[in-house]
């Protein structure tokens, strides 16, 4: 099987004539401000790709969905990483009906027969703060919530038709405080999306600032889990990191992977250097896809994410042997006549600015080898 044929066989097998259509447009169109790239995924029909098809989705297994981004990086890193925060989203609310009463189901089924773009307004960016942590603040009101706060940067902001946001509400028996996730629409009264994200790099990826100014949510759209931060959702915590450092990871290699595919296309560069290069490559993606088997197994514990975590890690590490050498093979002719050896370089190192950060998780991951309980930093 030719490199990255698998993964672009997926990706035509799940969303038919996307691949040609980025293919078909020159990278740095896709990579820009305003690119086409997201248009292209939601025509696709993408927004559905891990809803189960008995709820109107692609039904992508997870090995599925690592192999997808892993294409879609190849052909436009911006938009492998914003709709790898698109499935961030897809697959909170998807583990969100399985705890909850059927409402949620009903939510994300609107979302996959649409083609909605989900944008995340989670926490994961914040140092200490678990997915669903409360980023933003909520008050309740006669018709639902209102929600005060800012989320930067935001991916998809010009996109998104939907935002997730978690918030602390009162419960209804008004015994304390429970977590939520509102479903904010993107056209509500005090959405405002302002410039962020000034780099060249992963443009595309929409990355803003999204603010909320006393944004009224209907209470519909208000997902009540009956739990504070610390309980149930601990579990629903751990699977969303795991999916997020699973399908980021396949976004970076697929960026690494089209810098690969033109060494391995130019018959002039020495053939042992050439396999060198699939070699390694090859083998980081397979670390990455025995995470995606053991969620496929339904395994989402605290060992799986310990596992996503360091093989990301790893991945990092490979991608900074990967990436230069692949750059020097190509030669000083190809980064000299063309944006694009340089850009796709530059994108792959990406991954390390994700959180969490591998300096902050080495005190977690040292107690944890002494059977402490795996903590995120």
């Amino acid at each position: 099987m030719r490199f990255l044929e698998r993964e672009r066989t997926t990706l035509a097998k799940l969303l038919p004539g996307l691949d040609p259509a980025l293919r078909e447009t020159p990278l740095m169109e896709l990579e820009r401000p305003g690119s086409p790239g997201v248009g292209l995924f939601r025509d696709s029909g993408g927004p559905g790709l891990l809803v189960p098809e008995s709820h109107h989705g692609r039904g992508a297994s997870a090995l599925d969905a690592l192999r997808v981004q892993r294409a879609l990086g190849s052909r436009s890193p911006s938009l492998a990483v914003a709709t790898t925060m698109h499935h961030f989203s897809m697959a909170t609310l998807v583990g969100l009906g399985d705890l909850g009463d059927g409402a949620e189901w009903t939510l994300v089924e609107e979302v996959a027969a649409g083609n909605r773009v989900v944008a995340s307004g989670f926490a994961e960016g914040r140092s200490g703060a678990g997915i669903l942590d409360p980023s933003m603040s909520a008050e309740v009101v006669d018709d639902g919530i209102r929600i005060n706060g800012v989320k930067r940067p935001c991916s998809l902001a010009h996109s998104m038709d939907i935002l997730t946001a978690s918030v602390l509400i009162p419960r209804e028996d008004g015994k304390g405080d429970e977590l939520a996730v509102a479903l904010v629409p993107a056209g509500s009264e005090g959405v405002c999306v302002t410039g962020f994200w000034s780099s060249a790099f992963l443009a595309g990826a929409e990355s803003e600032q999204v603010t909320l100014t006393d944004v009224v949510v209907p209470a519909e759209l208000v997902l009540r889990t009956a739990t504070t931060t610390g309980e149930r959702l601990d579990e629903l915590q751990t699977a969303g990191l795991i999916w997020f450092q699973a399908l980021m990871t396949g976004s970076y290699l697929g960026a690494a992977s089209a810098l690969v595919e033109r060494v391995l296309l130019n018959d002039r560069i020495p053939e042992h250097e050439r396999v060198r290069l699939f070699m390694e490559t090859e083998a980081a993606m397979a670390t990455a896809e025995g995470v995606a088997r053991r969620v496929d197994a339904g395994d989402l514990g605290e060992s799986a994410l310990a596992q996503a975590l360091y093989t990301r890690y790893g991945v990092q590490d490979a991608l900074g042997r990967i990436v230069p050498r692949a750059v020097e093979l190509l030669g000083g002719l190809n980064f000299m006549t063309s944006d694009e050896v340089g850009h796709l370089a530059a994108c792959a190192h990406g991954l390390s600015l994700h959180p969490p950060a591998r300096s902050r998780m080495t005190g977690p991951f040292c107690a944890y080898l002494a059977d402490a309980p795996l903590t995120i930093a």
